[in-house]
Formats: C-alpha cells, structure tokens, sequence
C-alpha cells in the first residue's frame, strides 16, 4: 500500500498507517503543481516589501529586514534555534505522524515551500527515518515550533535520529541512505515548523484508538453484567430511545448484542429479588455513550484539521501573503482536553465493576475476589489496586492544559493553546484506560466461568475463549502481573472486537 499524498483528502486511516503501520507515502503531481504555484508567489515578493518570514525576521523580530544574501542563513537558524526541545523522545508514530502530517500541509500549496521541502519529509519517512524528538518544548500556538524544529534539523543533515535504543548523528544516516539535506530557501524553515501536525497527528492516533477501546469496554461490561448476575433489561432500545443520545445507543445496542441468549442472564430474569443493578451497571451505556458523543466531537475536529492550511503566513492564489492565526492549537487542545476527561470516565465507571466483581458482598456467590482459596489466596485483589491507581492518575491527567497560557517571544506570542501537553496527556489517560479494561476482562471472564455450569453469551463467551488463549482461569494463585500484560497486549492488538463481532456481527 502507498498513501497518496494530494493534500486534501487525508484521513484518520491515512494517518494510523503511515505512524504505526509503516506504509509508503507519495507526493502527487498536483499536489506538486500547486507548490510550485506558491513558490514563485514567494520568490517574486521576495524581491519586493518587507513580508513577514520571508524578508523579515521571526515573532518579537519581525521589524527586522533580512538582506537577500542573509535569507538562506535566515531559515537554517530558524530550524537551529527552535529545535531547542528537552527530555526523553517522544514515540516514532507520533513524530512519523507529525512528519506525514507537515508534507500534507505544505502540499495544499499555502506555504510556498518548493516541493522537494515536502518530498524530503517523504523520503525520510519511507527510509524509515524517525528524528529523535524530545517530549517537552511545545507551546502550541505558533504551531508545534520546537517539535517540528528537531524534524526540520534532520532534514538539512543536522540533530539525531532514533536507532534502536538510542540514537546516530542525522548527517550519517541520510549519508547512508544516499538521502541529500534540503538546504532551504525563503519561507521554507517558517513553513517546516509552523504547524500543529504534533498534536494533531496524537490526536488522530488518539482518536482511533478511543473508538476501539469504547467498544471493548462494552464488551468487557458485558461480561461483568454476566459475572455478577445482573439484568440486561436495562439496555432496551425502547427504553434507550427515551434519552436520543446517539453514543449511548450504540452503547446499548452493543450490550445486547454481546448478551443475546445468555443463559446466564435467563437464569435469574424472574424471581430475583433485586429490582435494579448498581449505577456501574445499569448507567453503562449512558457513561460510555456519553464518551462515544465525545469522540464524535473530537473526530469532527480531527476531519476539519486534516482539510485544513496551517502556517503563517499563508500564500493565497491572487499573490497575496497574510499573516492569520491558523497555527493556533486551541481547536486541536478543546478536543483533547474533552476527549481526556470523557475516556478517564469510562476507566473509572470500569474500575466500579471490577471492585463489585472481587467484593462478596456485592458479586452476589462469587468467591471473595474471585480467589480459588480464599484467605491462603488473595486472587484478583491486588489487580483492583492497580485499576484504581491508574483511575486515580486519569483523574489528574483530566484537568484540562488548555486553560492555561504562558506568553512568549517579548509578548508577541502572548497567549498559547498547551495543545501538546493536551495530547500527550491524552496518550496516557488512553494507555490507562487500555490497562483498566484489561483488568476487568481478566476479572469478569474469570467470574464467568465461576457461574458454571451456567454458560455465558455467545458473544461475551468468545471474549473468554480469546484471552483463555493467554491468561488461564480460574485457580490457585500465580504471578498477576503477566495475565494482565497479557490481555493487555491482547486489547493492544485490537483482537478482542474482532473476535467477538465473528458472532455476534458488527458491533458499533
């Protein structure tokens, strides 16, 4: 597979396969076309008025004229001092998704940038080059500036490049892999880091990862639901259909379709004392439905970021270059901090059914925390500890970053988005949520087959057969830790869904 990279058109897809899945990307003639179309917009003003980042310095220096013969010094130092990130490097996919995402913009034709700018950010990514990217150095407003600065150095042959574990001076691997720097012209180092392609590429990962995850969940709650002999008569459409929330719908459209025909929940639908389920249980779909509505959001906004031009200033077709703000990450920073809080919910409205599950009090016969011998084993105990630090911390990564702002370059750039520290928290509330599920479904799988000779759904029963190829049941004590790794890579594959939906159908 190539992605074709037109500028318009790219998508969330596109995206996840060029970051994760190493796909190739090529740059196409129109997308061509239309570089060059702006490039002699830029190369005809440059002999003209000052025009701010092709004649004129940067932020608090933009008053300050270049002379022509300094021009192509101008745009190295940019990259020089701005790459001036610190910490540990991010991930390859999110600088792999930052790079594709940059070559898309710059392919719009809106930055004037020649093509063999963006041509050079394709052959690094199908070298399978990964810039070393430190984590923190992003405001987000004027773009992704030192993220995409530490990109922009490897591309002229300067910074590093991630090797294994480590990492190889960029001058000798470009060298290696007979790839020749870009030595850059007028507007092309502004055009390299102006960008929110950072945030925006961990939002798109973000994105289709949450999708994913909010499905298991309601796979996972079904298997709770099973486990502690509750009622799916919660979950019916009728009854849905009196709050028309879209998300929660699905979500409970999806609940009965993993327990259709459970004998499990036949076995106690009449005569059972209870008249209702505990909130974890009986408000599932309208916590997880009201996380799906979230997401709806922040895919809306990830769409309209993917169809959009950001840079500063901007190459118009009529010749004009005008300064805007699109390289503000307000937009890419709600959406974050929005999808955060709501994916942070739905890990801890699963920590709730996991602790009912191990509670004797409350899991209805189950074995206290589902232990085979309880007193010499401790069984599942130490597992609901571990979900709820990780709740604890979701709950801290919640508070949003795009409420604050610090000014910078002399108050120039006085107000920022924190769009990167939205995104990047977002990754660990999602990586959080991913290890909270994995441990209700070792639970809940477990607590299923403690209900035999009860049988389980269809659907929820070919969740436990899939993680009974790694994790083994019920039984004496034994290191915890590699049965949760376990489901947890297992949910990391995106197995689970798929092997669910082989009986049950498409699931939402």
């Amino acid at each position: 597979m190539t992605v074709l990279l037109e500028g318009p058109g790219v998508t969330v897809p596109d995206v996840v396969a060029v970051a994760r899945g190493g796909e190739r990307v090529r740059l196409t003639d129109g997308a061509s076309g239309r570089m060059r179309a702006a490039r002699s917009i830029v190369e005809q003003l440059a002999e003209g008025d000052p025009v701010y980042g092709i004649t004129t310095g940067f932020g608090a220096l933009a008053t300050t004229t270049i002379p022509t013969e300094r021009r192509a010094d101008l745009q190295r130092s940019l990259i020089r001092s701005h790459a001036a990130g610190m910490g540990p490097p991010v991930e390859a996919e999110v600088v792999r998704a930052m790079m594709f995402l940059r070559a898309r913009t710059l392919a719009l034709g809106y930055s004037g940038a020649r093509p063999l700018v963006a041509e050079g950010l394709v052959r690094l990514l199908n070298a399978g080059i990964v810039p070393r990217v430190p984590e923190h150095g992003s405001l987000g407003a004027s773009g992704d500036l030192a993220p995409l600065a530490h990109v922009g150095l490897v591309l002229i042959g300067e910074g590093e490049v991630m090797a294994g574990s480590g990492t190889q001076d960029a001058a000798t691997v470009l060298a290696r892999n007979g790839i020749a720097p870009v030595v850059l012209a007028e507007k092309e180092g502004l055009a390299l880091t102006n960008g929110t392609d950072g945030m925006l590429g961990m939002l798109c990962l973000a994105v289709h990862d949450a999708a994913y995850l909010l499905t298991v969940a309601d796979i996972v709650a079904g298997l709770s639901v099973e486990g502690l002999l509750a009622t799916d008569r919660a979950y019916a459409a009728d009854l849905q259909a009196l709050r028309p929330h879209p998300g929660q719908a699905a979500s409970a459209a999806n609940l009965r379709a993993v327990l259709a025909g459970s004998p499990i929940v036949a076995s106690h639908r009449r005569g059972c004392l209870r008249v209702q389920d505990a909130y974890s249980i009986r408000c599932t779909p309208q916590v997880h439905g009201a996380a799906r509505d979230t997401l709806a959001f922040a895919r809306e906004v990830t769409d309209r970021e993917l169809a959009a031009a950001i840079d500063n200033p901007m190459v118009l077709p009529d010749g004009r270059v005008e300064s805007c703000g699109n390289f503000h990450g307000a937009p890419v920073a709600f959406a974050a901090d929005y999808l955060a809080i709501a994916l942070a919910e739905v890990g801890a409205i699963a920590e709730r059914r996991l602790d009912r599950l191990l509670d004797q009090n409350r899991s209805y016969g189950l074995p206290p925390f589902l232990a085979d011998d309880p007193g010499v084993d401790s069984g599942l105990m130490i597992g609901q500890y571990t979900a709820a630090a990780m709740c604890a911390e979701n709950r801290r990564l919640a508070a949003p970053a795009s409420v604050d702002s610090y000014p910078t370059s002399a108050m120039q750039e006085d107000h920022v988005s924190m769009g990167w520290s939205g995104a990047r928290k977002l990754r660990r509330v999602i990586a959080n949520l991913r290890r909270i599920l994995a441990i209700e479904w070792v639970a809940a799988a477990r607590a299923v087959e403690l209900r035999e000779p009860l049988e389980p759904a269809d659907g929820t029963g070919a969740a436990v057969r899939l993680l009974r190829g790694c994790v083994a049941g019920p039984g004496p004590d034994r290191a915890l830790s590699p049965e949760l790794h376990a489901a947890e890579d297992l949910l990391g594959d995106e197995a689970l869904v798929e092997a669910v939906e082989t009986v049950t159908g498409r699931l939402a």
